[in-house]
């Protein structure tokens, strides 16, 4: 396999999460550990959920 064919999805779903999990961190008023984890969480399944709908969209 192709080392870009592995880095570009790796990447993208990384730019999702980071931003989501940023997201995530200016809506919430406290900052601990749970929320944390949570936030983490609910970041990586909105990353895999942003890649697939893009990909049904621009991959035909």
């Amino acid at each position: 396999m192709d080392r870009r064919t592995t880095l570009l999805p790796a990447a993208e779903l990384l730019g999702w999460w980071a931003a989501l999990a940023v997201l995530w961190l200016v809506l919430i008023s406290t900052v601990d550990p749970l929320e944390l984890a949570v936030g983490a969480g609910a970041a990586a399944v909105g990353a895999l959920a942003a890649r697939a709908a893009r990909r049904a969209v621009t991959d035909r």
